[in-house]
């Protein structure tokens, strides 16, 4: 499997954490890679495809401890993904280093309701508007109330064109509640970007994968009853 950028920022918050992170499932003993449960790990089957759309997660405080975090999905399945901590006032100078790169469009994912300067949400196919440039696709990575923070309180994020999604179906997130049916997950978001940007291999890859996480993830909950037989699991072998 490939260690990517999400995974060396659980170690480096890991290393700088004062007490541990206390949630529901904390004691379930987990793959520190995956967060599932280590009988159930799933880094074995990690996607291995090639893809030219980069992307780059910033993650709210504590996000990147939250086991049943999805954005760590699209890691896997892009290889050329960054992830960064998100603060407000001193922003990773890699970060913005990438975000000012003339070689990339960044492309920053948010509902366009919540965009004052409607000129900067792209109306145009999401292929002809990156051009010759490599799309940057920009996730802000947590709930939804942390992710409205970071879009509301990162001025260097305010020049960025948006991308808007509107879900066409119930998100199938069931790790986390949420307060509205319509809010996806953060790797539910990333497959309709690629999708829009016409990368249906990793788009469809990266559903798949999702699913996997997902089934994978509920194996754990002592209050469901499971399919033991891991379909999800099954069906993604087969499509390689």
């Amino acid at each position: 499997m490939r260690i990517h950028a999400f995974h060396h920022l659980y170690q480096q918050r890991q290393a700088l954490s004062t007490k541990a992170f206390n949630a529901r499932g904390s004691k379930v003993d987990r793959c520190i890679y995956c967060q599932v449960a280590s009988k159930n790990c799933i880094c074995d089957f990690q996607p291995n495809i090639d893809s030219d759309v980069a992307v780059m997660l910033i993650v709210s405080d504590n996000e990147v401890f939250k086991p049943s975090n999805t954005g760590r999905l699209i890691l896997d399945t892009l290889k050329e993904g960054y992830a960064f901590q998100w603060n407000r006032t001193e922003p990773d100078p890699q970060m913005l280093s990438l975000l000012d790169n003339p070689a990339y469009q960044p492309l920053l994912v948010f509902p366009a309701d919540y965009v004052e300067d409607q000129t900067r949400v792209v109306q145009s196919a999401l292929p002809t508007f990156c051009g010759d440039k490599k799309p940057l696709i920009i996730l802000l990575d947590g709930s939804w109330r942390e992710a409205r923070r970071i879009f509301r309180k990162s001025p260097y994020l305010n020049h960025l064109p948006v991308v808007s999604i509107e879900p066409q179906a119930i998100s199938q997130y069931m790790m986390r509640k949420s307060d509205n049916e319509q809010h996806l997950a953060t790797a539910e978001v990333a497959i309709l970007v690629l999708e829009q940007l016409g990368d249906t291999r990793a788009s469809t890859k990266l559903d798949s994968w999702f699913r996997v996480f997902r089934e994978a993830y509920m194996l754990s909950k002592t209050q469901m009853k499971p399919d033991q037989t891991r379909p999800e699991l099954k069906r993604y072998q087969l499509e390689d």
